[in-house]
């Protein structure tokens, strides 16, 4: 006989059910500690298990018990509105717990299939039984692990800590699910993640690639995870056909989920969770329109197999191109995805193979200003690329992960994965002074890459008298190597151009070349391993949780010059970074939570002429976070306010009276400082909210001979706020309007704060219906970004200096049949 219990009902946010006239409440084995599950996937109906289960709503407690006992269940709700439970406390069949809970109340269990249940009134022999239509079957766990709405997930995937409850952890974290992705028709990663007031996005530097600033710190998309491991997802530009979350965590997270390999992501970092097939087949097609004459489509195939269900596949394919929304801008995209998982009543397996292919044709280029002031940003639609720049991005990815209970209460788990990135491209930035006149840069710089990823652990739980415990143990390692060349031209030889009136140049033949362009040579090599260790504690019926954690990191770094070929880096430092958190539950509702947590970055090397410490190698910058907030879940939706400090190291250079030379340093420091307010949910039916504001103040310390004391950070504006909402159209079954609404403060260009660009507002609006069509359902829907096709400067890199403008009004249009 094993135990199953669950805390007391106050400390669950119980799954929600509808006030319409038929409504699931729907459970699926998904208690689970670590990855996609810990318990076993299909549960035997005879068998006995031990339960432990608060009062409260019947509807409550019996969608707790069938997630628990892990079985699926429907039931009319409105016929249980005003019935009370006094939960459960023992040791149960499947059979025997539901008629515990159900004795007295009126009503019965009745078997739809294969471990699949419905309640329905009790009669009196001899009379007659009729069922309305119903039906039963296997669906995600996005049914059950979602605010109402189910635009935002309850649980995420923490790294070493694996899955967890949002609200029992000490650490600000969202999770925007697949019909967020889908009604929004967001094409990439960035889509997805706007709809968070602590993100804005720009462009990479010296290529399209997207870079978000999450807390006024940078994250690029190398060191995005995907299902927990770095270094396996595309390097630039990721699309979203085939994933299922976007998992937001805010804040540094050296400890969560170790040494980013790119090094950035001090601010916050992203994990991206893939579809799997679930017990009811997916089958959709949808073809899409975006302006100015993108066409494409994509096709989503899921079906699991044999006994129990326990194979599964995934089949994600979608392809897009045409003009976009800026003039002469071009772009082409393809994708292939596949997931496969077997899940046993112990060992669960699962794969993802996937191959991404992008070409941009005439892609709007960044802009550096080099004058007195920011010049005003152009039309929106306006393109001052030259017609002779493209960029090319080829991805081909997989990994494998498992994971095996050893017994009830420890699960082993491992993975592994892999990467090969082909980029090539010529591209063309623009110099700018006051007035908009400049001069044309010239950049063509291929690149290839391959990384190699693991991960390993242990996970368990167990009671030392009142006290609980949630142990974690892992393992990872990320392992790259970077072939590059390039070819560019001299400031002196640039040409003239304008961002108001564009002006056709020849491609530069006035050139000169780092490496071979047609071979690229080693440029880097990196290895990142760390072990960790962590235990949450839990007090007085875990109301009181106390994460401790610790991580020890070794970051290995080897780099050469790109033309000489000549060795300019070689680094090892090894570091440990722990963690502290607390959450506290006095409410049913309600949770307090505080956190102490560290990020890690490669130390940087000082110069080998022109200082009196030539080629000093530092130890790794270790920037620390404190962060307190409280968390609400009001079942049907929930909301976040915390506020947070981040100091980040920062190298400098200053000269002692009377020395000749300047000293390397890294006692520069950043500091930013924030309040982060969110609402998400469905606080009234038939309305949803995805809603917040961030307010930032920094300072810039101990910088170069003090120039730049005081000011602010680059690229990080005081505030910014969203306002978005989805409501259903009273009257009209399946259809829905939504509007969004973001605004974003000032900010400055340059560590002196000499030039800055204005505060920016876009307003999206967009509208859905959805329909049954004989068998199948069809879902139209319709999104107009930038609505006042507003021209603004979104961005100013926080490292570089330069502009990425805002996009043009856009409109997009899908049509989607699931059959």
């Amino acid at each position: 006989m094993t135990s199953r219990s669950l805390p007391p009902l106050s400390n669950l946010s119980p799954t929600r059910i509808p006030l319409s006239a038929l409504s699931l409440a729907v459970a699926l084995c998904a208690m689970a500690p670590m990855h996609d599950s810990l318990a076993a996937d299909v549960a035997q109906s005879a068998a006995v298990h031990s339960y432990a289960i608060g009062p409260g709503s019947l509807s409550s407690v019996l969608a707790q018990f069938a997630v628990t006992s892990g079985v699926l269940l429907s039931f009319d709700a409105d016929l249980l509105n005003d019935k009370t439970s006094q939960g459960m406390n023992g040791s149960y069949t499947v059979q025997s717990g539901f008629a515990q809970l159900l004795q007295g109340s009126g009503y019965s269990l009745v078997s739809t299939g294969a471990d699949s249940y419905t309640v329905a009134p009790q009669v009196s022999n001899g009379a007659a039984l009729e069922l309305g239509a119903t039906t039963v079957s296997g669906v995600s766990n996005e049914t059950v692990d979602t605010y109402a709405g189910g635009q935002v997930a309850r649980t995420a995937r923490l790294g070493v800590l694996g899955n967890r409850s949002i609200n029992d952890v000490p650490f600000s974290v969202v999770s925007y699910t697949a019909k967020t992705i889908e009604d929004q028709q967001a094409r990439t990663v960035g889509d997805v993640l706007l709809n968070d007031a602590s993100v804005r996005q720009s462009a990479g530097f010296g290529n399209f690639s997207q870079v978000f600033t999450i807390r006024g710190l940078p994250l690029t998309t190398d060191d995005i995870s995907f299902n927990g491991l770095y270094g396996v997802l595309p390097r630039q530009i990721i699309t979203t056909e085939a994933l299922e979350r976007v998992e937001l965590f805010k804040g540094p997270n050296a400890f969560i989920n170790g040494v980013a390999p790119g090094g950035s992501g001090i601010g916050g970092s992203v994990n991206l969770v893939p579809k799997r097939a679930q017990d009811t087949p997916t089958r959709s097609v949808t073809l899409d329109y975006a302006s100015d004459s993108q066409v494409g489509g994509h096709i989503d195939l899921g079906q699991r197999f044999g006994e129990d269900n326990r194979f599964g596949a995934r089949v994600n394919l979608a392809q897009h191109g045409g003009d976009t929304a800026i003039d002469d801008e071009n772009e082409h995209s393809q994708l292939v995805a596949v997931g496969l998982d077997f899940r046993g009543d112990r060992l669960r397996v699962s794969t993802d193979l996937g191959y991404q292919k992008q070409r941009i044709n005439n892609g709007r280029s960044v802009v550096y200003p080099t004058g007195t002031k920011v010049p005003d940003a152009p039309s929106a639609k306006d393109n001052y690329a030259q017609d002779w720049t493209w960029s090319q991005l080829e991805d081909t990815y997989g990994m494998v992960n498992g994971e095996y209970d050893l017994n009830d209460n420890w699960t082993a788990y491992a993975g592994g994965g892999a990467k090969h990135t082909r980029e090539n491209g010529e591209y063309s930035s623009l110099y700018v002074n006051n007035d908009g006149s400049g001069k044309v840069g010239f950049l063509y710089s291929p690149h290839d890459e391959d990384n190699k990823s693991a991960i390993a652990g242990l996970n368990g739980h167990f009671n030392t008298g009142p006290v609980t415990h949630q142990m974690n143990f892992g393992l990872s390692g990320t392992w790259g190597e970077q072939r590059s060349a390039f070819e560019a031209i001299l400031v002196a030889n640039r040409v003239n151009g304008n961002l108001y009136n564009p002006v056709q140049v020849p491609r530069p033949t006035k050139t000169y070349f780092g490496s071979d362009i047609h071979d690229p040579r080693i440029v880097g090599k990196n290895q990142v391993k760390s072990v960790a260790a962590s235990d949450t504690l839990g007090f007085i019926d875990d109301r009181v949780l106390l994460t401790l954690g610790v991580r020890r990191q070794t970051i290995e770094v080897d780099g050469w010059n790109t033309t000489s070929g000549a060795r300019t880096a070689n680094y090892e430092e090894s570091i440990t970074t722990p963690v502290y958190g607390l959450v506290v539950k006095p409410w049913d509702h309600v949770s307090f939570y505080a956190n102490r947590i560290e990020g890690l970055q490669q130390g940087p090397t000082s110069p080998s002429t022109g200082v009196t410490n030539p080629n000093e190698v530092f130890a790794p910058n270790r920037s620390k976070q404190t962060e307190a907030g409280v968390k609400l879940d009001w079942d049907s939706f929930g909301a976040t306010l915390g506020v947070y400090r981040i100091e980040q190291p920062n190298s400098s250079t200053s000269t002692v009276s009377g020395a000749r030379l300047p000293t390397f340093s890294v006692d520069g420091e950043q500091v930013n400082k924030g309040v982060e307010l969110n609402l998400f949910g469905e606080p009234i039916d038939g309305l949803r909210f995805l809603t917040g504001a961030t307010w930032m103040n920094t300072e810039q310390k101990k910088t170069s001979n003090g120039v730049n004391d005081g000011n602010r950070a680059a690229g990080v504006p005081r505030f910014q706020y969203n306002l978005g909402a989805d409501w259903d159209v009273p009257g009209i079954q399946g259809a829905a309007l939504s509007g969004r609404m973001l605004r974003t403060g000032g900010e400055y260009v340059n560590a002196a704060n000499s030039l800055s660009i204005p505060a920016w507002t876009r307003v999206d609006l967009g509208a859905r219906y959805g329909f049954k069509a004989d068998d199948n359902y069809i879902t139209l829907r319709a999104n107009v970004e930038n609505v006042a096709n507003k021209a603004y400067w979104s961005s100013a890199s926080t490292a570089n200096n330069y502009l990425t403008q805002g996009e043009p009004r856009t409109l997009k249009l899908s049509a989607t049949v699931d059959f």
